[in-house]
Formats: structure tokens, C-alpha cells, sequence
């Protein structure tokens, strides 16, 4: 087994985006694909354990994409083969050392917010890589140290976890860790200087899995990544950008998309709607899509004009309906809810920032009462 791509999370997310565009990739032209995956399970929740169990036993998922392309349907089952082994870090750790030592050139992650959390468990003793660190910047600390005593080359590192310049967080949390560690400084360079941590956005709507292992999603995919020295991807596809402006696909993807999405919520909770509503129910019911409809015109609109960013914005707006509007997915406004305070904050509150330092005169009422105590 030589997979050149590792990947941390079994997310139905990552099997339509990362692990969907490599299989694109290699079935068009073999030399578009770095080559196959090594897939990592970090949990141990029954669903992550089925999900890796299926790709051991088959090593093929289906993605149903579902939606419109330019005014046409689209409804087409892909079978991805990209996945050729699928590990579960706790119980193969020693397979996982050896396989970064040698084979991996690229490490994938999506470990959602938490995977950034940090435990008092993980201590120093864990670089001799007798027993698996809890945590994933722990993981990857261990991870990399014994790739570094190897002598291996540097490895180009892409988080797709949702959290802003993800790829400058992670490296900054797994250098804390190995100085806190006292690992020599030859590694420290060697994490700072060598290896490519690279700052990521990803944008796809992928609805509901497929049981045991696929997912179904939306046509629309974006994988915006920063421009760095050195970088290696796994994979070119129509849907990767390689961009030197990432706070420009970051901007518009967290202010209009995801606002929107849980601005939806925030009606949908206040309003104590009808626990199976999905995000196309509510845009087809006056009651929350009007209230969504003025706080992208009145209070965040005004804000993209302000920095010379309105026809890019009216554009991706009009983006955000269709796929708000598309008829095939069941995305329920209940799993949008999930961390919802949180989410508010992080979703709001730079809209809301923005617009004070740009100095405009508008009074985003209705961003400010879905904040509540937390508005500033």
C-alpha cells in the first residue's frame, strides 16, 4: 500500500468534496490525481466505525449530486473508488506511524471544531509513539515528529475544518504542542519552515449520507485554496481554486451563505416551526424567507458595496437561492441549528464589525436582535 494522501475524518462532507473530486480527477486523466486515499478515523461513534467498515470491506461509496446546473436538472450517481484503505487511529497506530515515515506527501482533515481541542492527556511522553494521542493537533504532532526522525520529506498539510486560516491555526497548535513537548529544535524548524500549511475554503451543501458509507449533495462545490510555495494538492479539478484573495471566498461564504442559513434558523427556533422543516420549506414560506430577504439587502448587502464588492456579491447571492431553493435535498433547519449561540456569533457579529469600520450608517437590527446580549 503507497497512498500519497492521508485523510483524518470519515465525514459524508469529505466523500462528496476532497475524496469526490479525486476520483473525478483520476477517471478524466490518471496524472490529475496525485493518487489513492488513506482514509482515519478519529471517533468512536457507531457511525464513523459502519462508515469505515464499509470502505474496508468494498472500498466504493456512491455520491448522488442532486440539484440545477445552469437551469438544468441534475440527478447522477458517481461511484468513488479514490479510498483504498480505511485505519481507525486508535486501534491501528502503529500502521499509522509507519505509513506517514514513507508513503503520505499530503494530510486532508476534517475533524470539525472540536478536532481542534486541545487535553491535558496529551503529554510528551506520547513522541516515543507508544500509545494514540486524544487529540488531533496532538495526533499530528506524534505524526509528524516520527515522518521528521525518518528523514522523509516535508508534507503539504490542508485542513478543511471550518474555522478561519485554518491552515496558520493548526500549525500554530501543533508548534505550541511540541515546544510545551521540548521536541528539539530541529523540529520545530522543521514544522515552521518545512512543512506547507496550507489556509483552505470549502463549500459544498451535503445534505443526508448514505447508509453505510456515500452521501448525496448539492451540484455547487468549492474548494478555495490559498496560494503558498511549494504546495501540493491532491488533485486538479474544476472546482479547486487556487487563489491569492481567500478572504474573499471567506467573506462571501460566511456572510451570505452560511448568515443565511442560520438566520433561516434563527426564525425557524423563534417562530418554534415544525421540526422537519428543511431549508427549502422555509424559503417557500414568507414568514422566514422575508426576514432572511431584508437582512441580505438592508444589513449586509450595504457592506459588500462599501468595499467594492456588490456585483461579486449579487452573483453569489443569486448562487446562494438556487441552492437554498434546490429541491432535491433534505437539509433540515434542525441540523443547521446545532451550535446554534455559537454559530450566531461567528456568523453575525463580523457583519456587524465590518460595517462599524467601514463607517456605514445602517442599522442591522435585525442581526443585532438575533445576538441579543452578545451584539456588540
Amino acid at each position: 500500500m503507497s497512498n500519497p494522501i492521508l485523510q483524518f475524518g470519515t465525514s459524508r462532507f469529505l466523500q462528496a468534496h476532497v475524496d469526490f473530486f479525486v476520483t473525478e480527477a483520476a477517471r478524466r486523466d490518471p496524472a490529475q490525481a496525485l493518487g489513492k486515499i488513506t482514509v482515519v478515523q478519529t471517533t468512536s461513534s457507531a457511525e464513523s466505525r459502519a462508515r469505515t467498515d464499509a470502505l474496508r470491506a468494498t472500498g466504493r461509496y456512491p455520491v448522488r449530486i442532486r440539484g440545477l446546473r445552469r437551469d438544468e436538472t441534475v440527478d447522477e450517481t458517481i461511484e468513488c473508488d479514490a479510498i483504498t484503505e480505511a485505519l481507525h487511529a486508535n486501534e491501528d497506530w502503529p500502521l499509522l506511524l509507519e505509513r506517514i515515515r514513507r508513503d503520505v506527501k499530503v494530510i486532508v482533515s476534517n475533524t470539525a471544531d472540536a478536532g481542534y481541542a486541545l487535553f491535558d492527556e496529551d503529554t510528551a511522553d506520547l513522541l516515543d509513539g507508544q500509545r494514540t494521542p486524544r487529540g488531533f493537533a496532538a495526533k499530528l504532532a506524534v505524526l509528524l515528529h516520527a515522518r521528521f526522525r525518518a528523514g522523509a520529506e516535508p508534507i503539504t498539510l490542508l485542513p478543511c475544518e471550518l474555522v478561519s486560516r485554518n491552515g496558520d491555526t493548526l500549525r500554530d497548535l501543533v508548534c505550541g504542542l511540541a515546544r510545551a513537548w521540548n521536541a528539539e529544535d530541529a523540529f520545530i524548524q522543521y514544522l515552521t519552515r518545512d512543512c506547507v500549511w496550507v489556509n483552505s475554503l470549502v463549500d459544498r451543501i451535503v445534505s443526508e449520507a448514505i447508509a453505510p458509507v456515500g452521501a448525496i449533495a448539492e451540484p455547487y462545490a468549492l474548494w478555495a485554496i490559498e496560494r503558498q510555495a511549494g504546495m501540493v494538492l491532491p488533485c486538479e479539478h474544476e472546482d479547486i481554486v487556487v487563489t491569492d484573495d481567500l478572504a474573499h471566498y471567506e467573506r462571501l461564504k460566511l456572510l451570505l451563505l452560511n448568515l443565511g442559513h442560520t438566520m433561516l434558523a434563527d426564525t425557524w427556533r423563534t417562530r418554534d416551526g415544525a421540526p422537519d422543516m428543511t431549508v427549502l420549506d422555509a424559503m417557500r414560506d414568507p414568514a422566514l424567507r422575508d426576514p432572511l430577504e431584508a437582512v441580505w439587502r438592508e444589513e449586509v448587502l450595504p457592506v459588500f458595496t462599501a468595499l467594492g464588492k456588490h456585483e461579486v456579491a449579487i452573483d453569489y447571492l443569486a448562487s446562494v437561492r438556487d441552492r437554498f431553493e434546490n429541491p432535491f435535498l433534505v437539509h433540515r433547519l434542525a441540523d443547521i441549528a446545532r451550535n446554534h449561540e455559537e454559530k450566531k456569533i461567528r456568523r453575525f457579529q463580523p457583519v456587524i464589525d465590518l460595517a462599524a469600520e467601514l463607517g456605514l450608517d445602517i442599522e442591522q437590527k435585525r442581526l443585532r436582535h438575533a445576538l441579543g446580549a452578545n451584539a456588540s
